[in-house]
């Protein structure tokens, strides 16, 4: 997955890629946000909006699973990493019929819900494998973090 970054390091990571995408949709108007296809499949940029805060939910759940003492289906119940084409079919659908607004301040949400998971994990917890069960024999907490944000 490349570099596993401790909490400065990954917290300045998607700081800047953050920076990137609000100055990327801060001329946009709402009308361009919703109505222009900006992707090959036809997607808005209120789908994106939304396929970021999906992905952005499954690390969040999958922890929260686990806290509560359960195992996490990773990626979804039911589907696997090789159904990642499901997966973002799913996202989109989840998404599509909410308001600008409401995807905007669901992304808003989710990414202070990803701030606040990195504030509350050892950066041991963040790059060291197999430590939380969710994220599998091969990635860390902040791989996932990392694909969900930057």
């Amino acid at each position: 997955m490349g570099k596993r970054l401790p909490r400065k390091e990954l917290l300045a990571e998607i700081g800047r890629e953050k920076a990137v995408l609000d100055a990327l949709l801060a001329p946009l108007r709402p009308r361009e946000m919703t109505s222009l296809a900006v992707t090959k499949a036809g997607w808005t940029v209120k789908d994106i909006l939304g396929h970021l805060i999906g992905w952005q939910e499954l690390p969040l759940g999958w922890h929260a699973t686990e806290l509560a003492g359960k195992v996490a289906e990773v990626p979804m119940p039911g589907l696997r990493w090789s159904d990642v084409r499901q997966i973002n079919a799913i996202i989109w659908r989840k998404f599509r019929r909410r308001s600008l607004r409401d995807v905007q301040q669901a992304f808003a949400g989710s990414h202070e819900q990803m701030l606040d998971l990195i504030d509350s994990l050892s950066d041991s917890d963040l790059v060291t494998l197999r430590r939380l069960k969710w994220t599998g024999p091969t990635w860390t907490v902040s791989d996932h973090i990392r694909a969900a944000t930057a």
